[in-house]
């Protein structure tokens, strides 16, 4: 697997990748993310910003998921562990429906974790929704550690961190 910045003509192969996974999500009683969001503006707006990054398999985008720095006011919730200034902060993680149960979005994160470790970064922080068993146990698998919670339109979120 390789990552790459998400070009701006990958907009439509991202929005429906977004689109199939809510369908999965939504068909596995996992309401996370609807129209609302993440919206297609919002997926524009991270490509834009130069925050959007794409997984590829065999020339396929298979996934994707946004980096920056920023934290929603809920992250104060957290006892984070890692310095404020070296962290980054994962979004949207989100991977093509027709590739899950392949280590795809585990691939993804080690391979984003390669990449920020290149770049002097030193932890990584990110929420997970507390009913996605899925992504709850991928992020644990991971290493990542419980350090809050926060709570959003759809329910509750944990807080996860790991240092790098």
């Amino acid at each position: 697997m390789k990552i790459r910045k998400a070009k701006f003509e990958d907009l439509n192969i991202i929005i429906d990748i977004f689109r199939k996974a809510i369908k999965v999500m939504n068909d596995n009683n996992i309401h996370q993310w609807d129209e609302v969001y993440p919206t297609d503006t919002n997926l524009e707006q991270d490509i834009l910003n130069g925050q959007m990054y794409v997984g590829i398999r065999d020339g396929e985008i298979v996934s994707a998921l946004v980096i920056n720095n920023e934290c929603d006011e809920e992250y104060k919730n957290g006892n984070w562990r890692y310095d404020d200034d070296n962290c980054a902060v994962v979004h949207r993680l989100c991977v093509n429906p027709i590739y899950q149960n392949k280590k795809i979005g585990k691939d993804t994160m080690f391979k984003i974790e390669e990449l920020l470790k290149t770049e002097g970064i030193q932890s990584i922080r990110l929420d997970s929704f507390s009913l996605n068993p899925y992504a709850l146990k991928m992020y644990q698998t991971l290493g990542y550690q419980k350090v809050g919670e926060a709570n959003w339109r759809k329910g509750l979120f944990y807080l996860l961190e790991k240092k790098l």
